[in-house]
């Protein structure tokens, strides 16, 4: 007998799930046929996913909210779409898109038409995914050519470094010495003499 299952994914786990999960219940799917992923959808390996499709068998019924659900790799999207369509012989129902219901047109028309929606849809998905990742790095790039800076802002030095550092240059202490009396670690202390250092250095040039 044919089996019906939902397929939820969103793209980290401070996302909520709680809207496709509703469009699955009003379908009457079964929480455990119902399979969730808090993954990116850059590719197909994915638990959840990936536990589903061994579960998927001929004529059964896959249903997803919208095709970037399913993922945004435009040429996965339409690999898996393949493999459900062709391999599993299953049949798929993107509920924001009614053209993208498998059930419909099984002739060849319906099936082309499918198919055409489907690659347009991966591709502007994909396109989309791409345009913004663009738009972030402009910003990004853009800020840094203001002054703006990225990350944690860096620690001071100590009070007592420059007297620490002279002791060290003067083979009084140990490199290990010196990051001790300040404190910090050893990869710290080496990170902020080769900083120094090439300030120096830029001051001297």
């Amino acid at each position: 007998m044919a089996k019906t299952y939902g397929y939820i994914r969103v793209s980290s786990r401070d996302q909520n799930e709680d809207r496709q999960l509703i469009a699955m219940q009003e379908l009457s799917i079964p929480p455990k046929d119902i399979f969730i992923d808090k993954f990116s959808g850059k590719d197909f390996d994915r638990p959840a996913y990936q536990k589903m499709l061994k579960k998927i068998r001929p004529n059964d019924l896959l249903y997803v909210k919208s095709i970037d659900r399913l993922g945004r790799n435009y040429k996965e999207i339409l690999e898996q779409w393949r493999i459900l369509t062709k391999e599993k012989e299953a049949d798929i129902c993107v509920l924001d898109m009614p053209l993208l219901d498998t059930r419909n047109g099984k002739d060849l028309m319906g099936t082309f038409l499918a198919d055409l929606v489907l690659q347009i849809l991966s591709f502007v998905a994909e396109n989309e995914r791409n345009a913004i990742r663009q738009r972030q790095a402009e910003g990004i790039a853009a800020a840094k050519a203001k002054g703006v800076r990225f990350g944690r802002p860096e620690m001071p030095l100590p009070d007592n470094f420059p007297d620490v550092y002279q002791r060290w240059v003067a083979g009084e202490i140990t490199g290990t010495e010196a990051a001790s009396e300040l404190n910090m670690p050893l990869s710290t202390y080496c990170y902020k003499i080769k900083k120094l250092k090439n300030r120096q250095e830029k001051l001297a040039g």
